[in-house]
């Protein structure tokens, strides 16, 4: 296996005295796709939040790339160049365009000049499949269409790592099918690793090469897709595997 990119070691959070996370160990290597699932309020998006310090962890380790997070603003800096993350709601300036909305994290934080930035735009607008929607501001395109502009976004600042949480649980059913499909020829040509929190297990089983499954805070059962949905070892597991499967 390739070398570890992320590696969370006793991982532990809490909200006031909520425990939110519970002794989390995770060991992601370079290139691997991770699914994380599991019933509302287990942790999972948490979870990916404190790998770009979105949240902060308050005992064990986390580390990224070689960087160890901690509250010092250079090492968080350094981490989120690194690491793109894709939200529910697609967090993008509705006062500028989708062109403008992609190039405005390469020129200001990666110096790009505008015309490089804007190139890059366009290439990854023409991989999401929407290369017509660039001079469009983001209220006039649909739900799946501003998801695939956030998708390009993260994209455009060349990050090491992939952060999705739950990137289609905000669409209507009929654009759920064309986001995915973004996501899954994403993860086939580029070889980036995939953090995505979703309840779409069609996608974990064709696109994951690991499914780690959350409940109460702590990581319950992690396996192979194929495993993980046809010999689940664990009897909350299979309570849930039945709940969204049947």
């Amino acid at each position: 296996m390739s070398e570890t990119i992320i590696l969370m070691e006793n991982v532990n959070k809490w909200y006031g005295q909520y425990h939110v996370l519970r002794d989390i160990n995770l060991d992601v290597a370079a290139g691997e796709r991770i699914v994380i699932c599991g019933p509302s309020g287990s942790g999972k998006s948490t979870l990916i939040r404190c790998i770009n310090a979105l949240e902060s962890h308050q005992e064990g380790r986390i580390v990224v790339d070689g960087t160890q997070l901690t509250d010092n603003l250079k090492k968080i800096e350094q981490v989120r160049k690194n690491v793109g993350m894709v939200f529910q709601h697609f967090n993008l300036f509705p006062h500028l365009t989708v062109l403008e909305n992609l190039t405005l994290g390469p020129i200001w934080v990666l110096k790009q000049s505008q015309q490089q930035a804007r190139d890059t735009a366009m290439q990854y607008l023409e991989r999401v499949r929407i290369p017509d929607q660039a001079g469009k501001f983001p209220g006039q395109l649909s739900g799946g269409q501003q998801q695939r502009v956030a998708i390009a976004r993260s994209l455009c600042m060349n990050p090491k790592v992939m952060l999705f949480d739950e990137p289609t649980s905000a669409l209507d059913p009929e654009m759920v099918k064309e986001v995915l499909d973004v996501m899954v020829n994403l993860a086939e040509e580029s070889g980036m690793t995939m953090l995505c929190v979703t309840h779409e297990m069609g996608f974990a089983r064709q696109v994951a090469d690991r499914v780690v499954f959350m409940d109460q805070g702590s990581i319950v059962e992690q396996n192979t897709p194929d495993a993980f949905f046809d010999h689940p070892q664990h009897e909350r597991t299979r309570h849930f595997l039945d709940q969204i499967l049947h």
